[in-house]
């Protein structure tokens, strides 16, 4: 059985994806109500030798952690661009050999850049300029409207890079790390950079259309309109959801492009 999913298979994903997606947001579905228990769970004390045990396993967590760094050279620690935006997926300085991802690499590449720290005042600042423009008419204004703003705006984060960063590349087997084209005149590497929206880099090596990006984002514009109110559940909100991300990426590849240049000429780095 081969290991490779085929361009045909992918692209079956992709508008199998967008069916769905298109078809939640022609719904108009009241959000369910869900009760339940929480049973209380009784606690055991701990002996000395489970204390041992825990101590072991923290050990061996640390040494992963190392090893994992080991593991994964191509990929660098997070340098943020302009000491602020995360930028966990860049290769600064790509060879003719890279180390493919695994899924679980990739999952934490997802995780790290969806819950750093710099998530919440984005979202509390796409919060207010959403209050400012009354989207969501139906959540009014006030204190309680801008917290589910706020919220929604978290979760689009959440939702975007998990699914550009983890599902759909491990699904596809393309890699959403961004190689730099490092090398060239300014127009060639801006122009590559945008090049890069349409095109990735596969697990294997080879370059192919980018899924992940297209499909990602429209699988995230899709959930969005599950946790919005009924009257911004349309395919305008969600077409306007999904071109703002398109958008963005577009504008971090030039930064992650041209950031290590920046940092040189004005930090010395």
């Amino acid at each position: 059985m081969t290991n490779r999913i085929s361009g045909y298979t992918k692209f079956a994903i992709f508008l199998t994806a967008l069916a769905f997606i298109f078809a939640s947001a022609a719904a108009n579905a009241r959000p369910q109500q869900s009760t339940g228990t929480i049973d209380g769970q009784s606690t055991q004390t701990h002996q000395t030798g489970q204390d041992k045990d825990k101590d072991q396993k923290k050990d061996e967590k640390k040494e992963e952690k190392k090893d994992d760094k080991k593991e994964d050279p191509d990929n660098p620690k997070n340098d943020r661009i302009f000491m602020v935006v995360p930028n966990y997926a860049t290769v600064e300085h790509p060879t003719t050999s890279i180390t493919p991802l695994t899924a679980k690499q990739k999952f934490k590449i997802g995780a790290e850049d969806a819950f750093d720290t710099y998530s919440v005042p984005l979202a509390l600042i796409v919060a207010a300029i959403a209050q400012a423009r009354n989207e969501d008419e139906s959540w009014g204004q006030g204190w309680g409207a801008y917290g589910k703003r706020a919220a929604a705006g978290y979760a689009d984060t959440v939702t975007g890079s998990f699914m550009t960063t983890a599902v759909f590349p491990s699904l596809l087997r393309e890699d959403p790390r961004y190689f730099r084209k490092e090398i060239g005149s300014k127009k060639s590497r801006s122009l590559y950079a945008m090049k890069r929206i349409f095109v990735i880099r596969t697990d294997s090596g080879r370059s192919e259309f980018n899924f992940s990006e297209f499909g990602g984002n429209a699988a995230a514009a899709g959930i969005s309109l599950t946790y919005h109110s009924s009257g911004d559940r349309n395919l305008s909100s969600f077409g306007s959801d999904y071109l703002t991300q398109i958008v963005i990426d577009v504008i971090a590849n030039q930064l992650k492009e041209f950031w290590p240049d920046i940092r040189h000429k004005f930090m010395k780095k």
